[in-house]
């Protein structure tokens, strides 16, 4: 498995999308082709959509992080923001025409408890006042554990959420040093034991392989910590190296483990988590027995979108707030990255919308290829429906995979094995036409 890990770690995407955010056509739909898109959407989906919100601010940068974010302790910044969203909400609101109906409403950043909690809970009156929840609505938020207190949770609890992620990334006071993200022990504590007591019932960590400074011995003990505290799901993601793209991440280079250091930390995590009594879920994902996710991956029912993993799956995605991405089923839409040009563009009253992809048919199949794969680890191509001509190749593709015991092939048929699970990537890798025909030196992707 080692040798395994090490040969695979190259660039390749995350698949939260397909086509990969890189390899989208590069022009913005007009607005009304857009809205066309969406309205259809809408229609087909019985009203019901996923809403996601960007809230841009952090008060300091952690290093590590790839998202897009604003750095600022101006807290002034929080209310002007909050206008401009229920505006941009607005748009779709007046495009619609009716009354909305939430599946899932997820707030992601940024830091979303940067804001006040008085603020957030005018943001989100101002979106559910205007919208109506389905019975089972999955109402979840982000939040650094040394910035969120009750108070925050309270306003969250109030407005119907019910899931929270906490991010941790590792519980090492030298590496928390290097990434610059510092929490405590009895911070992580304190806000999952408020936020229990409330009514919170599902309460995630995100955790982080591959940091600067890690060894085994901190990963043990990171993860010795959490499974005292026993969240409900843990997220554990490789750290993507993109100095390129975030050139804070350049400061500590000579402290990252080697790619060798890195498969060890990946299977001593992955091997701490299992003892502990978590059991994976599709690719980076761990859960308790009787969590919502887990037991979607076991009837086959796991989804995936822009916000990761579901069990909620919704034909329209609409993301608000700089550089969210929306997704129409049959279109994709992302808006501006910037704070300055979104402003202006929600201040003129138009949607900030800078890059966008329509699917075309090979698309539309791929896609449920990949995401089957990355979802349910198999998925099968002998319809006649839905053949086409790059599916010809793809067993030539796929037979390194067959022949290092990774999957399954039958036919047209595949089945990714037990050995093969920390590889979905690579494996739904082989269906992404639109990274093949790319030039590779134009993609940047994190390593596996």
């Amino acid at each position: 498995m080692r040798q395994l890990l090490e040969r695979y770690n190259k660039p390749i995407p995350r698949y939260t999308s397909y086509p990969p955010v890189p390899c989208w056509d590069s022009t913005a739909p007009q607005s009304t082709d857009w809205f066309r898109d969406v309205r259809d959407a809408w229609n087909t989906g019985d009203h019901q959509l996923s809403l996601y919100i960007h809230l841009l601010f952090c008060e300091s940068l952690c290093t590590y992080c790839a998202c897009n974010t604003r750095i600022t302790t101006d807290h002034r910044v929080e209310e002007p923001y909050i206008q401009r969203l229920l505006k941009e909400w607005s748009l779709y609101l007046d495009a619609i025409d009716e009354t909305p109906i939430l599946n899932e409403f997820h707030l992601g950043g940024g830091t979303p408890t940067f804001f006040s909690a008085n603020n957030l809970s005018q943001l989100l009156s101002g979106i559910l006042s205007t919208a109506q929840l389905t019975k089972n609505a999955i109402l979840s938020f982000e939040a650094h554990p040394a910035s969120t207190s009750a108070a925050h949770l309270e306003a969250l609890y109030k407005n119907g959420f019910r899931r929270m992620s906490l991010g941790i990334q590792d519980f090492d006071p030298r590496v928390q040093q290097l990434i610059n993200r510092k929490q405590t022990e009895t911070q992580v504590r304190s806000i999952t034991n408020i936020g229990r007591s409330m009514g919170f019932n599902s309460i995630n960590y995100d955790l982080i392989y591959g940091l600067p400074g890690q060894t085994l011995e901190s990963m043990g003990e990171t993860i010795r910590k959490v499974s005292v505290l026993r969240p409900d799901r843990i997220a554990f993601y490789g750290y993507a190296h993109v100095p390129s793209m975030r050139p804070a991440q350049s400061s500590y280079e000579q402290q990252l483990p080697s790619p060798e250091m890195r498969a060890e930390l990946y299977l001593c995590g992955r091997e701490l988590l299992v003892n502990a009594g978590y059991y994976e879920v599709g690719l980076d994902h761990f859960a308790l027995d009787g969590d919502e996710l887990l037991t979607a991956s076991r009837a086959g029912k796991l989804h995936r979108n822009f916000m990761g993993y579901t069990e909620h799956q919704s034909p329209l995605l609409i993301g608000l707030g700089p550089s969210a991405i929306s997704d129409s089923g049959t279109m994709m839409a992302q808006n501006t990255h910037t704070l300055e040009d979104w402003s202006v563009a929600i201040d003129r009253g138009e949607l900030p919308i800078v890059k966008g992809h329509v699917m075309t048919a090979e698309d539309l199949i791929l896609k449920k290829h990949v995401f089957d794969i990355m979802c349910n680890g198999a998925t099968e191509w002998n319809s006649t429906s839905g053949q086409i001509k790059y599916l010809d190749s793809v067993v030539g593709r796929l037979l390194e995979f067959h022949d290092n015991g990774m999957i399954r092939l039958e036919g047209n048929r595949l089945k990714v094995l037990e050995k093969g699970r920390p590889f979905l990537r690579h494996i739904a890798n082989c269906f992404d036409a639109r990274s093949a025909r790319q030039n590779k030196e134009k993609l940047i992707y994190s390593k596996a």
